[in-house]
C-alpha cells in the first residue's frame, strides 16, 4: 500500500496504530452493563464468535458476515473498527438501533453516516474498557472517546435515559430536546 493509500484509510476509517488490538483481532466485547441499559435488541450484526452473555436475540458472527445478510428489527452494533466506514453506512441505511463507536467527528464516516444521519449521539464520559471474548475485563481504557449513536425514535429515547453518562445531543432539529 502506498503512503497516499495509508492517509486515506486513517481519513476513512478514523484509525491509527496506537489504537490497533494486541489479541489480533476486531473482537472487543461491549460492557454488559451497557447492553443490559440500552436493551432489549433483536440483532446483534458484529457478534464474536464466542461472547460469554447475549448481546441481541440473534447474533451474526465474522463468518456469517452481517453486511451482506438482511437485518431486521432493533439492532445493536459494535462494529469492527477496521471497516468502521462500511458498517456505520449499513447502520445508518437500516435506521433502527444504537451504534457504538470511537468518537471520530473528524472522519468522512462519521459526517456522512453519523452526522447527517443518526437522530442522536451520547459522547460518553469516561473511556471504555471493552471485554475480551474470553469474557475477561481489557486491562486498558480504550484508545479513545466512545460515542453511542442512535437510529430512529426508540432508540434517542434509549439514549436520553442514559444521558448522565456523558454528552446527550440530538442531530435532527424536529427531535430536540431539551436536556
Amino acid at each position: 500500500m502506498n503512503l497516499f493509500g495509508e492517509v486515506e484509510s486513517i481519513k476513512r476509517d478514523g484509525l491509527t496504530g496506537h489504537e490497533s488490538t494486541r489479541q489480533g483481532n476486531d473482537e472487543w466485547l461491549t460492557p454488559p452493563e451497557i447492553i443490559k441499559a440500552l436493551g432489549p435488541f433483536d440483532l446483534d450484526p458484529c457478534s464474536p464468535v464466542k461472547r460469554p452473555w447475549p448481546t441481541a436475540k440473534e447474533h451474526y458472527t465474522v463468518m456469517d458476515n452481517g453486511l451482506l445478510k438482511p437485518w431486521t428489527g432493533r439492532v445493536w452494533c459494535n462494529p469492527p473498527y477496521s471497516a468502521i466506514s462500511k458498517w456505520t453506512e449499513r447502520m445508518a441505511g437500516h435506521g433502527d438501533g444504537i451504534l457504538l463507536t470511537f468518537a471520530r467527528t473528524d472522519t468522512e464516516w462519521f459526517h456522512e453516516n453519523v452526522f447527517a444521519q443518526a437522530g442522536a449521539i451520547l459522547f460518553l464520559r469516561r473511556r471504555l474498557r471493552f471485554y475480551y471474548s474470553s469474557g475477561a475485563l481489557a486491562p486498558n481504557a480504550a484508545g479513545a472517546g466512545s460515542a453511542l449513536v442512535a437510529y430512529g425514535h426508540r432508540n434517542m429515547d434509549a439514549l436520553h435515559a442514559l444521558s448522565d453518562r456523558g454528552t446527550f445531543v440530538s442531530l435532527r432539529s424536529e427531535e430536540r430536546r431539551t436536556v
